[in-house]
């Protein structure tokens, strides 16, 4: 009996000091940036972009997203540099390579890295961000130019009128 007793004991132990599973429930932990598309004449209407295409300017060949028509998109930005370049197209035919209209997005950035939790490690923060387009592209404007710091994905960060 007393040995039984002590084995109950035992194992009450042994399940009490289990720690339980760390789930990183932040999901993503480091915010991508979020960019909603207006009319450019009518600031207050959501327009979709018909067949956009997103090319981050170290890859040549990996799109982000390949002809799809959005009015949103959530695009990440690289924690190891301070700046992220981006190349938007856009075309109003279906296929016709002749009518691509390509617009460069430039966003730049210092980052600072914060501790969230064990199971998810650091996150990444993106402060003082500055954005820019080339001025002969479809893009006719943005709005803000700049923002302070990207540290969620709960809003739109920044909107382009086309």
């Amino acid at each position: 009996m007393k040995q039984k007793n002590i084995f109950i004991v035992l194992v009450v132990l042994f399940l009490a000091a289990c720690e339980k599973d760390d789930f990183c429930t932040k999901n993503p932990v480091t915010p991508k940036l979020i960019i909603t598309f207006y009319d450019d004449i009518n600031r207050e209407t959501p327009k979709k972009v018909q067949r956009l295409s997103i090319v981050a300017d170290s890859k040549q060949t990996d799109s982000l997203f390949t002809n799809m028509a959005s009015d949103s998109i959530a695009i990440p930005l690289n924690s190891l540099t301070n700046q992220t370049i981006y190349t938007l197209k856009k075309n109003a035919t279906n296929g016709a390579i002749s009518t691509n209209e390509i617009a460069t997005f430039t966003i730049q950035y210092n980052t600072n890295t914060d501790y969230v939790s064990r199971s998810c490690g650091f996150k990444v923060i993106f402060n003082n961000l500055e954005f820019s387009a080339n001025s002969n592209s479809w893009i006719k404007d943005f709005s803000p130019t700049q923002t302070l710091n990207l540290d969620d994905q709960n809003k739109a960060h920044v909107q382009i009128f086309h």
